[in-house]
């Protein structure tokens, strides 16, 4: 049989327009109607002029605090008229606004935001056909009245209180006999059965013990009726069940108090069981597996979700056990004395977001996040709720994001930020009298040759074979790391002067037999080698890396191919010669305006036409920034000119900032110019912003925001045309100066981006914490998404994460048109990179 479909109309409210825009697609797919509000202000509005229009509402609960526009939505749908329309609330957190609501009122389901694509499934439930009559429960109204049977062996009798029932508003059937009533209470729902004790058959308190223990008629409450006062009739009617003893010669006004005292109990009973029924109908929709425990750590109910998390098909496998048998996977007496979950069942001790692993029928661990909330009844703890989900995926995607974050993406080996970290833990260990160690830092010879005639393919080909080589001749209990371009650093354990020579002159001789081929051309191959031991008192990791570095150069200078051991008597002149001179320089160009900034276009997406991608760097920028119409934004690079007119990049004079304490200075300056410069553009074209890079020296800084606010003020630029981009490791270093200072810059209306996102291994619990309106996934995953499928879903993931929080994306190294393909699909919001625009020494704009 043909149904006809009929759309549904769906009301829609997020306040972030990506996760508008996710459920907004989501929806449509399924064919609902839908109108999506951006506040919750226009979404009262509409439910007060059109609410009966719609058929559920969807609410993307705020991830913040005293939001009054909230309040009156809540207000307005727990009102008679919109109390029975659907409501699916999609939430960061279930907090316990969220959950107090949701206990208050029928029909309302909670789905946390990483797995809202549950919320089709659930709002179709919700959506779902009434409960028929058949099935729904009593509720005790004037359109449902108290259902009552009425048993005695005499007509006139039976005649009389049916008619005295009736008229007071009660539904009133008889029967004349034991068997007779038994048969019609399981024929037809009655609330209550009143009983005549004396009959010729059986007495009536047998009609009570058959009513009581047939599951059938179980609920109905009974009471006898006699005309004989007798100890031993209200005995034995007590005994099988009754709760109410009358009299027929008493007056009708206490034989209705008697029966209403009755419905009133039932009107209680029916009121408990329909809540429970509702709150067991929210805790099967609710997406987070939840579970209760008592105060003795037995588990008392479970849901669903929990359920199928830990591959159980029934709750009767779970319930009555103990917790630490039904759900935790080590249950060592050791191991739980540790366990903080363990700990708060049945205590006054709340868990929030709290990381443990639980167990699957099959055995297998299951990685889970757990909430515990503290079970108090009439001020008496009874035990603990604890809701937890299933974090599988993301810890497969952490250790993911952690070997990409410690290793180099190119060579696999590791990175200087993990290789620094061994490092300073090294030297650690050797001053606390340890074995002594060394540090063998290595620059190749003629790599800039062969990477800029034969190409850059063939550079990265070349330092995988280095790597390779160098990897096959290291020690089990040495590390190696590409430090960046052609540089590396080995850390040699437990080696004195000599033997590190040794291990050194062994790793100069594999590259100097190895000869490089590409493309029917042969290249030799040859490096530098500095060596340091770590045997200067009170030395730092720093100090080491410095050595060493600096007896490379000196291997160099001295004819390259060979090893050089630092020596502090010697050698430490020429640090000092080389950093001062570059610091004085950086002062210089400070004075004398010799740093210049150069401009990287960032790009929307949503404005890129797929189908007409120019195949010349740069033109798609082009072709965009000539509407007048369009915004332009940029991020600022800084450059420095030097005395012979070549340009100098950060790589080569932030280090020495850095450590001459110069880099807030260096920022200061940054946005001087760049204030300066925007507010001198935005006369004549006000739709242009500017990110601008801010370093962790300057976030620490007690006066910084101060200066900052006062260049604002003195420019007259708007704050909301400004970007501060921060980098992860930076931002996770400082994490509450950071916040501090994002929170006052946002106040103001500036917005900010987390640079290299994934380069530093933020967890997401920091990144929903970080206040940033953007994030910048790191530019190592986004080049690597042309070659393999892995960077392609590390990229999606993170981008999911991002909208998920509510924050905007931007993807960097953008150099082809099918990596701008690829992001398109993987729904990054912005891109940046050579193929929409190299850095630009001046701006798009015109003057006219």
């Amino acid at each position: 049989m043909a149904v006809e479909s009929v759309k549904q109309r769906i009301l829609l409210v997020e306040e972030s327009a990506t996760l508008r825009y996710i459920l907004v697609k989501l929806l449509q797919k399924q064919g609902y109607e839908l109108m999506a509000l951006e506040t919750f202000a226009a979404t009262v509005e509409t439910l007060k002029n059109h609410g009966n229009s719609f058929q559920a509402l969807v609410i993307g609960w705020p991830n913040y605090n005293k939001h009054k526009d909230v309040d009156q939505l809540v207000a307005l749908m727990e009102e008679e008229t919109n109390l029975e329309m659907p409501a699916l609330v999609l939430s960061h957190d279930a907090d316990i606004d969220v959950l107090n609501w949701m206990s208050r009122r029928r029909n309302t389901a909670l789905i946390p935001w990483e797995n809202y694509q549950e919320s089709i499934e659930t709002l179709q439930k919700l959506l779902g056909p009434e409960i028929s009559d058949e099935h729904r429960l009593p509720v005790i109204t004037i359109e449902n009245p108290i259902r009552i049977l009425f048993v005695d062996d005499s007509v006139s009798i039976r005649h009389y209180y049916q008619r005295l029932l009736n008229r007071n508003g009660y539904i009133t059937e008889t029967a004349d006999s034991v068997q007779s009533a038994f048969e019609a209470a399981t024929k037809q729902p009655f609330d209550v059965a009143i009983i005549d004790y004396f009959m010729p058959d059986e007495n009536g308190y047998l009609l009570c013990q058959k009513l009581r223990d047939d599951e059938r008629t179980s609920s109905i409450l009974t009471a006898v009726i006699t005309g004989t006062y007798l100890d031993e009739v209200i005995k034995d009617c007590l005994q099988a069940g009754a709760i109410e003893c009358m009299f027929k010669n008493e007056a009708e006004e206490l034989f209705l108090s008697r029966i209403a005292s009755m419905s009133r109990i039932i009107e209680v009973q029916n009121h408990i069981e329909a809540e429970r029924e509702r709150l067991a109908s929210i805790l099967e929709s609710v997406g987070e597996g939840v579970y209760g425990v008592d105060n003795n750590g037995l588990v008392t109910f479970v849901n669903p979700a929990a359920l199928n998390i830990v591959g159980k098909n029934t709750a009767n496998l779970i319930t009555g056990k103990k917790a630490t048998d039904a759900f935790h996977y080590h249950v060592q007496d050791d191991v739980l004395s540790n366990d903080r979950l363990y700990r708060a069942y049945g205590n006054s001790i709340e868990l929030n977001c709290w990381e443990t692993v639980f167990k699957h029928e099959s055995g297998k661990p299951v990685p889970v996040e757990c909430t515990v909330y503290p079970l108090n009844i009439h001020n008496h703890q009874e035990g603990s709720v604890i809701a937890f989900r299933d974090i599988s995926e993301r810890k497969m995607l952490e250790e993911k994001l952690h070997w990409q974050a410690t290793h180099d993406h190119l060579t696999r080996l590791c990175n200087r930020r993990y290789f620094e970290d061994q490092l300073d833990s090294e030297v650690s260990r050797v001053q606390s009298g340890a074995d002594m160690s060394a540090l063998v830092y290595l620059d190749l010879d003629r790599f800039k040759y062969i990477n800029d005639t034969a190409g850059h393919d063939a550079g990265d080909k070349l330092l995988i074979e280095i790597a390779k080589l160098l990897a096959e001749k290291l020690r089990t209990k040495d590390i190696l790391a590409r430090l960046g371009g052609d540089e590396f650093a080995i850390i040699l354990k437990d080696v004195d002067e000599e033997s590190a020579h040794i291990v050194t002159e062994t790793f100069r001789v594999v590259l100097e037999k190895c000869s490089f081929a590409y493309s029917g051309e042969t290249y030799n191959i040859n490096g530098s080698f500095g060596i340091a031991l770590m045997d200067i008192p009170d030395m730092t990791a720093g100090d080491v890396l410095a050595n060493a570095d600096i007896a490379c150069h000196i291997s160099k200078r001295s004819g390259r191919n060979q090893s050089h051991l630092y020596e502090q008597s010697s050698d430490e002149k020429n640090v000092m010669g080389s950093e001062l001179g570059w610091s004085q320089r950086l002062l210089n160009a400070m004075e004398k305006d010799k740093f210049i900034l150069h401009y990287q276009p960032i790009m929307d997406l949503s404005k890129v036409d797929l189908n007409n991608l120019p195949a010349e760097d740069g033109s798609i920028w082009d072709q965009y920034s000539s509407n007048k119409d369009n915004h332009l934004h940029y991020e600022l690079l800084l450059r420095m000119k030097g005395d012979n007119g070549d340009l100098y990049y950060p790589d080569s004079f932030i280090p020495t900032a850095e450590r001459f304490n110069l880099m807030r200075d260096v920022d200061l300056w940054v946005m001087h110019k760049a204030l300066s410069t925007l507010a001198e553009i935005q006369k004549d074209r006000s739709n242009v912003s500017f990110s601008i890079n801010l370093s962790g020296h300057t976030l620490n800084a007690a006066n910084s925001l101060h200066k900052i606010k006062d260049l604002l003020k003195e420019y007259d630029v708007n704050p909301q045309s400004i970007v501060f981009e921060v980098t992860e490791t930076c931002a996770i270093a400082n994490f509450e100066s950071a916040s501090q200072f994002i929170d006052e810059m946002k106040w103001l209306g500036c917005r900010f981006s987390l640079d290299d996102f994934g380069s530093g291994f933020c967890s997401f619990s920091q990144l929903k914490c970080l206040p940033a309106d953007f994030v910048k996934i790191d530019g190592q995953f986004v080049k690597g998404m042309a070659r393999g499928s892995n960077d392609r879903a590390i990229v999606t993931a993170m981008n999911d994460v991002a909208h998920s929080l509510g924050r905007y994306t931007v993807a960097e190294y953008v150099e082809s048109p099918e990596i701008l393909r690829l992001l398109k699909i993987c729904g990054v919001d912005h891109v940046q990179g050579n193929y929409i625009s190299v850095p630009r020494e001046a701006l798009d704009y015109d003057h006219s």
